[in-house]
Protein backbone atom coordinates (compact mmCIF):
# COMPACT_ATOMS: atom_id res chain seq x y z
CA UNK A 1 0.00 0.00 0.00
CA UNK A 2 0.63 3.31 -1.02
CA UNK A 3 2.02 5.26 2.42
CA UNK A 4 1.26 8.76 1.31
CA UNK A 5 -2.30 7.39 -0.72
CA UNK A 6 -3.49 5.79 2.53
CA UNK A 7 -2.72 9.28 4.77
CA UNK A 8 -4.39 10.98 2.70
CA UNK A 9 -7.33 8.61 2.64
CA UNK A 10 -7.49 8.41 5.85
CA UNK A 11 -7.00 12.30 6.68
CA UNK A 12 -9.84 12.60 4.32
CA UNK A 13 -12.28 10.33 5.91
CA UNK A 14 -12.26 11.85 8.88
CA UNK A 15 -12.66 14.92 7.74
CA UNK A 16 -15.53 13.53 6.18
CA UNK A 17 -16.63 12.19 9.77
CA UNK A 18 -15.90 15.28 11.45
CA UNK A 19 -18.06 17.56 9.42
CA UNK A 20 -20.99 15.09 9.05
CA UNK A 21 -20.84 14.96 13.24
CA UNK A 22 -20.38 18.99 13.80
CA UNK A 23 -23.56 18.78 11.52
CA UNK A 24 -25.46 16.81 13.85
CA UNK A 25 -24.79 18.36 17.07
CA UNK A 26 -25.22 21.61 15.70
CA UNK A 27 -28.91 20.57 14.23
CA UNK A 28 -29.35 19.12 18.16
CA UNK A 29 -28.87 22.58 19.40
CA UNK A 30 -31.41 23.98 17.47
CA UNK A 31 -33.96 21.69 18.22
CA UNK A 32 -37.09 23.80 19.78
CA UNK A 33 -40.97 23.65 20.09
CA UNK A 34 -41.51 22.86 16.57
CA UNK A 35 -39.72 19.48 17.46
CA UNK A 36 -42.34 19.29 20.19
CA UNK A 37 -45.28 20.23 18.30
CA UNK A 38 -43.77 17.30 15.72
CA UNK A 39 -43.94 14.55 17.85
CA UNK A 40 -47.35 16.12 19.50
CA UNK A 41 -48.71 15.64 15.80
CA UNK A 42 -47.76 11.92 15.07
CA UNK A 43 -48.21 11.09 18.78
CA UNK A 44 -52.04 12.30 19.08
CA UNK A 45 -53.22 10.76 15.30
CA UNK A 46 -54.35 7.44 16.04
CA UNK A 47 -53.68 6.60 12.00
CA UNK A 48 -50.29 6.44 10.10
CA UNK A 49 -47.57 8.85 9.18
CA UNK A 50 -46.80 9.12 5.42
CA UNK A 51 -43.12 10.17 5.23
CA UNK A 52 -41.92 11.20 1.50
CA UNK A 53 -38.79 12.49 -0.30
CA UNK A 54 -36.93 12.36 -3.79
CA UNK A 55 -33.53 11.52 -4.55
CA UNK A 56 -31.37 10.59 -1.51
CA UNK A 57 -33.75 12.61 0.73
CA UNK A 58 -36.17 9.24 -0.34
CA UNK A 59 -33.82 6.76 0.30
CA UNK A 60 -33.54 8.87 4.36
CA UNK A 61 -37.46 8.79 4.44
CA UNK A 62 -37.57 4.86 3.25
CA UNK A 63 -34.95 4.04 6.23
CA UNK A 64 -36.97 6.27 8.82
CA UNK A 65 -40.19 4.44 7.66
CA UNK A 66 -38.44 1.38 8.57
CA UNK A 67 -37.26 2.54 12.50
CA UNK A 68 -40.77 4.45 12.72
CA UNK A 69 -43.11 1.25 12.65
CA UNK A 70 -40.63 -1.57 14.72
CA UNK A 71 -41.62 1.39 17.55
CA UNK A 72 -44.83 1.19 17.24
CA UNK A 73 -45.37 3.93 15.02
CA UNK A 74 -47.27 3.10 12.11
CA UNK A 75 -46.03 4.83 8.90
CA UNK A 76 -45.46 4.56 5.38
CA UNK A 77 -43.43 5.59 2.15
CA UNK A 78 -45.09 8.08 -0.56
CA UNK A 79 -43.24 8.05 -3.96
CA UNK A 80 -43.86 11.67 -4.23
CA UNK A 81 -43.93 11.39 -7.97
CA UNK A 82 -45.95 8.60 -7.57
CA UNK A 83 -48.27 10.14 -5.71
CA UNK A 84 -50.58 12.15 -8.41
CA UNK A 85 -51.12 8.71 -10.06
CA UNK A 86 -52.94 7.03 -7.67
CA UNK A 87 -50.76 6.24 -4.57
CA UNK A 88 -52.56 9.55 -2.56
CA UNK A 89 -55.11 6.70 -1.55
CA UNK A 90 -52.84 5.68 0.96
CA UNK A 91 -54.00 8.09 2.77
CA UNK A 92 -57.00 8.62 5.62
CA UNK A 93 -58.07 12.02 6.45
CA UNK A 94 -55.84 13.89 9.10
CA UNK A 95 -52.87 11.39 8.28
CA UNK A 96 -50.04 13.19 8.86
CA UNK A 97 -46.98 13.37 6.27
CA UNK A 98 -43.23 14.15 6.73
CA UNK A 99 -41.44 16.02 3.83
CA UNK A 100 -37.80 15.38 3.22
CA UNK A 101 -36.31 17.54 0.91
CA UNK A 102 -32.25 19.49 1.31
CA UNK A 103 -33.03 22.43 -0.67
CA UNK A 104 -36.84 22.72 -0.05
CA UNK A 105 -37.10 23.28 -3.81
CA UNK A 106 -37.91 19.95 -4.78
CA UNK A 107 -40.54 20.34 -8.11
CA UNK A 108 -42.73 16.96 -6.82
CA UNK A 109 -42.94 17.89 -2.95
CA UNK A 110 -43.94 21.45 -4.53
CA UNK A 111 -46.49 19.32 -6.31
CA UNK A 112 -47.49 17.41 -3.70
CA UNK A 113 -47.75 20.19 -1.23
CA UNK A 114 -51.35 21.47 -2.23
CA UNK A 115 -52.79 18.36 -2.79
CA UNK A 116 -52.31 17.12 0.85
CA UNK A 117 -54.50 20.21 2.07
CA UNK A 118 -57.55 17.86 0.56
CA UNK A 119 -56.36 15.43 2.57
CA UNK A 120 -56.53 17.37 5.95
CA UNK A 121 -52.85 16.45 6.25
CA UNK A 122 -50.50 18.30 8.52
CA UNK A 123 -47.07 18.95 6.69
CA UNK A 124 -44.12 18.21 8.64
CA UNK A 125 -40.37 19.72 7.26
CA UNK A 126 -37.27 18.30 7.39
CA UNK A 127 -35.86 20.94 5.23
CA UNK A 128 -31.85 21.80 4.67
CA UNK A 129 -33.15 25.60 3.80
CA UNK A 130 -35.47 27.47 6.06
CA UNK A 131 -36.39 30.28 3.56
CA UNK A 132 -37.30 27.73 1.09
CA UNK A 133 -40.71 27.69 -0.71
CA UNK A 134 -41.21 24.46 0.89
CA UNK A 135 -40.56 24.94 3.77
CA UNK A 136 -42.99 28.26 3.66
CA UNK A 137 -45.65 25.63 3.18
CA UNK A 138 -44.74 23.40 6.51
CA UNK A 139 -47.27 23.60 9.35
CA UNK A 140 -44.15 22.61 11.64
CA UNK A 141 -40.51 22.77 10.23
CA UNK A 142 -37.50 21.12 11.46
CA UNK A 143 -34.32 22.88 10.25
CA UNK A 144 -32.10 20.64 8.79
CA UNK A 145 -29.42 22.78 7.38
CA UNK A 146 -25.57 22.25 7.27
CA UNK A 147 -22.69 24.58 6.85
CA UNK A 148 -21.33 22.81 3.98
CA UNK A 149 -21.35 18.81 2.97
CA UNK A 150 -18.62 16.58 3.70
CA UNK A 151 -16.81 15.77 0.28
CA UNK A 152 -14.42 18.09 -0.97
CA UNK A 153 -16.48 20.06 -3.40
CA UNK A 154 -19.35 20.59 -0.94
CA UNK A 155 -22.07 19.15 -3.10
CA UNK A 156 -22.76 15.20 -2.87
CA UNK A 157 -25.48 14.93 -0.25
CA UNK A 158 -23.27 13.47 2.76
CA UNK A 159 -23.71 15.85 6.24
CA UNK A 160 -27.19 17.02 4.79
CA UNK A 161 -28.42 12.91 5.10
CA UNK A 162 -27.03 12.35 7.94
CA UNK A 163 -28.44 15.54 9.51
CA UNK A 164 -31.96 14.67 8.21
CA UNK A 165 -31.55 11.02 9.27
CA UNK A 166 -30.58 12.13 12.68
CA UNK A 167 -33.51 14.36 12.60
CA UNK A 168 -35.99 11.38 11.94
CA UNK A 169 -34.06 9.51 14.60
CA UNK A 170 -34.72 12.09 16.92
CA UNK A 171 -38.74 11.74 16.12
CA UNK A 172 -38.43 8.12 16.80
CA UNK A 173 -36.71 8.15 20.13
CA UNK A 174 -39.47 11.11 21.27
CA UNK A 175 -42.21 9.17 20.42
CA UNK A 176 -40.41 6.28 22.31
CA UNK A 177 -40.22 8.14 25.18
CA UNK A 178 -43.72 9.31 25.16
CA UNK A 179 -44.98 5.89 24.58
CA UNK A 180 -43.11 4.33 27.28
CA UNK A 181 -41.85 2.16 24.22
CA UNK A 182 -40.66 -1.48 26.03
CA UNK A 183 -38.28 -4.09 24.76
CA UNK A 184 -41.29 -6.44 24.94
CA UNK A 185 -43.05 -3.94 22.38
CA UNK A 186 -39.71 -3.86 20.13
CA UNK A 187 -39.85 -7.91 20.11
CA UNK A 188 -43.57 -7.92 19.31
CA UNK A 189 -42.86 -5.90 16.18
CA UNK A 190 -39.15 -7.27 15.64
CA UNK A 191 -39.40 -11.31 15.90
CA UNK A 192 -37.04 -12.32 13.17
CA UNK A 193 -32.96 -11.80 12.80
CA UNK A 194 -30.57 -11.73 15.96
CA UNK A 195 -32.47 -8.73 17.25
CA UNK A 196 -35.69 -10.43 17.67
CA UNK A 197 -34.04 -13.91 18.57
CA UNK A 198 -32.15 -12.17 21.66
CA UNK A 199 -35.43 -10.55 22.47
CA UNK A 200 -38.10 -13.25 22.46
CA UNK A 201 -35.01 -16.50 23.87
CA UNK A 202 -34.34 -16.41 27.52
CA UNK A 203 -30.88 -17.23 29.63
CA UNK A 204 -32.82 -20.19 30.61
CA UNK A 205 -33.40 -21.82 26.86
CA UNK A 206 -29.90 -21.71 25.40
CA UNK A 207 -27.71 -22.03 29.04
CA UNK A 208 -25.58 -25.10 29.84
CA UNK A 209 -27.20 -26.61 32.98
CA UNK A 210 -25.51 -28.50 36.13
CA UNK A 211 -24.18 -31.40 34.55
CA UNK A 212 -22.53 -29.40 31.52
CA UNK A 213 -20.47 -27.52 33.96
CA UNK A 214 -16.96 -27.54 35.29
CA UNK A 215 -17.42 -27.53 38.95
CA UNK A 216 -14.97 -26.89 41.49
CA UNK A 217 -14.53 -25.68 45.06
CA UNK A 218 -11.68 -23.03 46.36
CA UNK A 219 -9.27 -25.37 47.74
CA UNK A 220 -8.68 -27.49 44.65
CA UNK A 221 -5.56 -27.93 43.26
CA UNK A 222 -4.83 -25.88 39.70
CA UNK A 223 -4.66 -29.35 38.39
CA UNK A 224 -7.99 -30.66 39.41
CA UNK A 225 -9.40 -27.64 37.91
CA UNK A 226 -7.62 -28.33 34.62
CA UNK A 227 -8.93 -31.56 34.78
CA UNK A 228 -12.70 -30.60 35.29
CA UNK A 229 -12.28 -27.87 32.25
CA UNK A 230 -11.19 -30.33 30.37
CA UNK A 231 -13.88 -32.63 30.79
CA UNK A 232 -16.19 -29.94 30.68
CA UNK A 233 -14.63 -27.76 27.97
CA UNK A 234 -16.96 -24.53 28.06
CA UNK A 235 -13.84 -22.43 28.60
CA UNK A 236 -14.22 -21.75 32.47
CA UNK A 237 -14.78 -23.26 35.83
CA UNK A 238 -17.30 -22.06 38.62
CA UNK A 239 -15.60 -22.09 41.84
CA UNK A 240 -18.54 -22.53 44.20
CA UNK A 241 -19.07 -23.70 48.14
CA UNK A 242 -20.93 -26.78 49.41
CA UNK A 243 -24.78 -25.01 48.23
CA UNK A 244 -23.55 -24.01 44.95
CA UNK A 245 -22.96 -20.46 45.86
CA UNK A 246 -20.74 -18.89 43.25
CA UNK A 247 -17.62 -17.82 44.71
CA UNK A 248 -15.77 -17.11 42.11
CA UNK A 249 -15.04 -18.17 38.18
CA UNK A 250 -11.58 -19.65 36.16
CA UNK A 251 -11.54 -19.00 32.41
CA UNK A 252 -9.07 -20.85 30.23
CA UNK A 253 -7.03 -17.30 30.61
CA UNK A 254 -7.32 -17.63 33.90
CA UNK A 255 -5.42 -21.02 33.87
CA UNK A 256 -2.64 -19.49 31.34
CA UNK A 257 -2.04 -16.50 33.58
CA UNK A 258 -1.14 -18.70 36.60
CA UNK A 259 1.33 -20.25 34.48
CA UNK A 260 3.30 -18.12 33.34
CA UNK A 261 3.41 -16.44 36.61
CA UNK A 262 4.52 -19.45 38.37
CA UNK A 263 7.18 -21.74 37.76
CA UNK A 264 5.70 -24.38 40.27
CA UNK A 265 2.16 -24.60 40.22
CA UNK A 266 1.65 -27.40 42.84
CA UNK A 267 0.60 -25.34 45.48
CA UNK A 268 -1.60 -23.07 43.45
CA UNK A 269 -5.50 -23.62 44.25
CA UNK A 270 -8.78 -22.74 42.43
CA UNK A 271 -8.95 -19.56 45.15
CA UNK A 272 -5.31 -18.34 43.49
CA UNK A 273 -6.41 -18.33 39.86
CA UNK A 274 -10.19 -17.57 40.11
CA UNK A 275 -11.52 -13.63 39.43
CA UNK A 276 -13.81 -13.53 42.80
CA UNK A 277 -16.47 -11.09 41.32
CA UNK A 278 -17.26 -12.10 37.99
CA UNK A 279 -20.17 -10.49 36.05
CA UNK A 280 -23.11 -12.91 36.34
CA UNK A 281 -26.88 -13.21 34.77
CA UNK A 282 -29.96 -14.62 35.56
CA UNK A 283 -31.96 -17.30 33.72
CA UNK A 284 -34.64 -15.29 32.63
CA UNK A 285 -32.78 -13.06 31.46
CA UNK A 286 -33.13 -12.01 27.67
CA UNK A 287 -30.43 -12.94 25.47
CA UNK A 288 -29.97 -9.55 24.30
CA UNK A 289 -29.37 -8.55 28.11
CA UNK A 290 -26.69 -11.07 28.48
CA UNK A 291 -25.00 -10.30 25.42
CA UNK A 292 -24.90 -6.41 26.62
CA UNK A 293 -23.62 -7.73 29.74
CA UNK A 294 -20.86 -9.45 27.83
CA UNK A 295 -20.17 -6.85 25.21
CA UNK A 296 -20.94 -3.30 26.73
CA UNK A 297 -17.80 -2.94 28.62
CA UNK A 298 -14.01 -1.75 28.66
CA UNK A 299 -12.95 -5.71 27.91
CA UNK A 300 -15.40 -8.04 26.29
CA UNK A 301 -15.91 -11.50 28.11
CA UNK A 302 -17.63 -14.78 26.41
CA UNK A 303 -19.24 -16.37 28.91
CA UNK A 304 -21.45 -15.47 32.26
CA UNK A 305 -22.39 -17.88 34.96
CA UNK A 306 -25.79 -17.84 35.52
CA UNK A 307 -26.94 -17.42 39.51
CA UNK A 308 -30.31 -17.90 40.58
CA UNK A 309 -31.94 -14.67 41.84
CA UNK A 310 -33.80 -16.39 44.82
CA UNK A 311 -30.92 -17.89 46.21
CA UNK A 312 -30.51 -21.29 45.06
CA UNK A 313 -26.99 -20.21 43.66
CA UNK A 314 -25.22 -20.79 40.67
CA UNK A 315 -27.38 -22.91 38.09
CA UNK A 316 -24.76 -23.05 34.93
CA UNK A 317 -23.48 -20.94 32.41
CA UNK A 318 -24.06 -19.08 29.20
CA UNK A 319 -21.55 -18.54 26.82
CA UNK A 320 -21.42 -15.68 23.76
CA UNK A 321 -21.03 -18.97 21.36
CA UNK A 322 -24.71 -20.84 22.43
CA UNK A 323 -25.98 -17.03 21.92
CA UNK A 324 -25.10 -16.82 18.10
CA UNK A 325 -25.85 -20.50 17.63
CA UNK A 326 -29.47 -19.82 19.25
CA UNK A 327 -29.59 -16.78 16.50
CA UNK A 328 -28.60 -18.94 13.66
CA UNK A 329 -30.78 -21.57 14.45
CA UNK A 330 -33.81 -19.25 15.01
CA UNK A 331 -33.12 -17.67 11.10
CA UNK A 332 -33.01 -21.35 9.86
CA UNK A 333 -36.33 -22.07 10.77
CA UNK A 334 -37.81 -19.13 9.83
CA UNK A 335 -36.72 -19.41 6.50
Amino acid sequence: MNTEHAHAWLTAARQAMRIEGKAILAASDRLDEDFCQAVELILNHPGKLVVTGVGKSGHVARKLVSTLCSIGTPSVFLHAAEAGHGDLGVYASGDPTLLISKSGATAELLRLTPVLREFNSPCIGIIGACNSPLAGQMDVLLDASVEREADPNNIVPTASSVVALALGHALAIALMQARNFKLDEFGRFHPSGSLGCGLHLTVREVMHASAEVAWVEPQDSLKQVVIAMTLHPLGAACVVDSKRTLLGLITDGDVRRALEAHDDIRHLRASDAMTRTPVTVGPGARLYEALRLMEDRPSQISLLPVVDPNGQGCLGMVRLHDIYQSWRRSDSKQS
